[in-house]
């Protein structure tokens, strides 16, 4: 094994189980919107796939729909538990609680950037665009996982946030049209060294077929 990858970092990415305003489609970005019921089961079958392996560290976005879900991998694991800001939604500024339909309804013109993946198109209103989103992942997870080489160490998420890891894994720019799924409570696997992000495995949801498992249509 080269000696890079001996000593990188394994990251367990996962998204937040299950929303009502996923269910609605419904924005939610930096809204803090909690787990419905199904994806409290959720987090509690990822947290039951992952109390066997070694994990040194759990990072969450400080949103209660990420951190509850990463609250049940720490019970389970035992590893230690930190919010972590950079790990949020994309922020999505005048968007945010509306539904998908209602955007397309109200702002078409801003309905065709965001579907059409406009790299430089920001939401009114404060909102990312998706080279912003990209830059923020991507300085969040280097300075995370450059703090665990040869460790293992989960971050737990927003379908946003999966996006751009699975891109900057696998060198996608960020209007590729999405051929993946961003499944709530899925587990993702990857490698950190300082050349960058490699992908090992991806939407791994076999602990959740007893179960819905809603991907995030416009992500």
């Amino acid at each position: 094994m080269p000696h890079d990858q001996q000593h990188a970092t394994r990251l367990i990415a996962i998204r937040h189980g299950e929303t009502a305003w996923n269910v609605d489609t419904r924005i939610q970005g930096h809204l803090d919107i909690g787990l419905n019921d199904t994806g409290l089961w959720q987090a509690q079958r990822v947290a039951q796939a992952l109390a066997g392996e070694a994990i040194d560290a759990i990072y969450s976005s400080d949103l209660q729909r990420a951190f509850a879900t990463a609250r049940a991998v720490a019970e389970a694991t035992g590893a230690p538990l930190h919010a972590e800001p950079g790990l949020r939604e994309r922020g999505f500024g005048s968007f945010e609680g509306r539904t998908f339909a209602q955007i397309e309804q109200e702002s078409p013109e801003h309905a065709r950037l965001w579907r059409q993946r406009d790299p430089h198109f920001a939401p009114e209103g404060g909102g990312e665009s998706l080279t912003a989103l990209r830059t923020r992942v991507q300085a969040t997870v280097q300075r995370l996982a450059s703090r665990h080489p040869g460790q293992q160490i989960v971050l737990v998420a927003h379908g946003g946030v999966m996006d751009a890891l699975y891109r900057l894994a696998t060198r996608l720019e960020v209007q590729a049209p999405r051929t993946w799924q961003l499944t709530n409570a899925a587990i993702n696997r990857l490698l950190w060294t300082p050349q960058g992000l490699t992908l090992v495995g991806w939407a791994d949801t076999s602990h959740l077929e007893e179960g819905a498992a809603r991907d995030e249509p416009h992500s």
